[in-house]
């Protein structure tokens, strides 16, 4: 019976001009080079222990990209016994290409792709590779959306909105994506979507359909919020739309969800989402399904058992494609 042992580690980019990035190898001395990896110690997550490792082997003060990890898996052999490696990798940002080994490697490089896959043999590391790479990339890509998004207060005569950008929140790759109208007060301060009475309405109607939040990616339509609560206006809606598509191309699912009159006309051009909820409307190869706000649900209990009908329709609906 083998041996269980469980690492973690992380691949670490440094961004360069462009699109272009270099990744972080160790050298071993023995003709091995790997990326920060080791042991999970009792008590520690894998993220903790992620980070641990990249301090301790690189001296990097590291933060982790939120919401993706990969996990690989082999067996080796030790002193004659055989061992079940289970190792979770993540994705690290540095700041700067100054590094600090460990005495467990005798030097590192920064490498572009084809230098990374010429000099690390390991397996498990080159098959996740690209799926790291990928999410780097996306990650990358809506960092300079929400930049630029972020400066519109000061590009726009007039501006009535927060000059506080609340951008979206969950994984980049994720298969559905929840839209909503535009941050509330509480959103505005903290930077984060549906946090609010509305969110924690949300989160309620989330776990009754057997979905998760940490799976789904959720913004709104508007993502500065509108004083007092009020609805954006017909040209703050045009001004922010173009980022939620360009959001939208970046992660890609396969299900949104519109919650809303203001998300329905904004993504699909359609209005009176009490006529539509529930339905399942298919675009591009995308389903979009149409549903109240939860503010709405807030106020009358019709509402909310209308929402968690059309959630529990929703859930089915991504449960199936598995």
């Amino acid at each position: 019976m083998a041996a269980f042992e469980y690492s973690a580690g992380a691949f670490i980019f440094l961004p360069g001009k462009g699109n272009a990035f270099r990744l972080l190898i160790l050298d071993r001395g023995n003709g091995e080079y790997d990326i920060p990896k080791g042991h999970i110690e009792k008590g520690e997550t894998s993220e903790r222990a992620a980070v641990r490792e990249i301090r301790e082997e690189t001296g990097i003060d590291a933060q982790l990209v939120p919401y993706f990890h990969a996990d690989t898996h082999y067996f080796f052999k030790r002193n004659g016994e055989t061992i079940s490696k289970n190792v979770r990798f993540f994705v690290s940002i540095a700041s700067n290409d100054r590094v600090k080994i460990s005495n467990e490697h005798i030097g590192y490089e920064w490498l572009d792709i084809e230098g990374f896959r010429k000099k690390i043999k390991f397996k498990d590391i080159l098959e996740i590779l690209p799926n790291v790479i990928g999410y780097y990339e996306r990650h990358a890509r809506m960092q300079a959306i929400n930049k630029e998004y972020a400066l519109l207060p000061v590009q726009k005569r007039g501006w009535g909105l927060s000059r506080t950008l609340v951008p979206g929140e969950g994984p980049l790759n994720a298969e559905a994506m929840l839209v909503g109208q535009a941050p509330g007060r509480f959103e505005d301060e903290q930077r984060r979507p549906f946090i609010g009475r509305s969110g924690k309405l949300l989160d309620e109607i989330l776990r009754s359909a057997k979905l998760k939040r940490r799976d789904l990616y959720i913004t709104s339509v508007v993502q500065f919020f509108p004083p007092k609560n009020r609805i954006p206006t017909r040209n703050e809606i045009t001004l922010c739309r173009g980022f939620l598509l360009e959001q939208m191309n970046i992660i890609k699912p396969r299900f949104v969800v519109l919650m809303g009159n203001v998300a329905l006309e904004a993504v699909l051009g359609m209005k009176s989402v009490h006529a539509h909820h529930g339905s399942m409307v298919k675009k591009e190869g995308r389903s979009y399904m149409i549903t109240l706000h939860p503010a709405a649900a807030l106020r009358f209990r019709e509402s909310k058992r209308i929402m968690q009908q059309d959630f529990a329709k929703f859930g089915k609906a991504i449960a199936a494609k598995h």
